[in-house]
């Protein structure tokens, strides 16, 4: 069971919390055990899980991801410009495997799964495969 999701970003950089939909698509299956995989086919984006509590923890990743690999890097040769979205791409990752136990996903209390933006405002896909 693998599903196509699209979504629209609003900056350059952003986290959108990806988990409401998952949980959505695996209340719609039905499914009680086993395994989401999340996977991004971008290579400027990626989806991570992090704390969904507290807003500043997605705004703190961002300035952090910025300050590490800083968009306009006199050294970058990247033709397009974007080399900093390709690093902080890499750095997250392009996917996720969540437990689905009981017919949740097993997240942690403040444990959210994001789609992570990194060269927006771009129209994304990301998909997600029950197991």
């Amino acid at each position: 069971m693998v599903r196509e999701f699209t979504l629209r970003t609003n900056t350059r950089d952003e986290m959108i919390d990806i988990t409401g939909k998952i949980q959505a698509f695996i209340n719609d299956r039905g499914v009680k055990s086993g395994a989401a995989i999340v996977y991004c086919p971008h290579t400027t984006a990626g989806i991570t899980i992090n704390e969904n509590a507290d807003p500043d923890v997605k705004r703190d990743m961002l300035r952090r991801f910025d300050e590490v690999y800083p968009w306009d890097h006199e050294l970058d040769l990247h033709m397009e410009g974007n080399t900093a979205a390709h690093m902080k791409a890499s750095t997250v990752g392009v996917s996720q495997w969540i437990i689905i136990e009981n017919g949740r996903l097993l997240l942690g209390t403040w444990q959210g799964v994001y789609f992570c933006e990194f060269d927006g405002p771009r129209t994304r896909r990301f998909y997600v495969k029950l197991i």
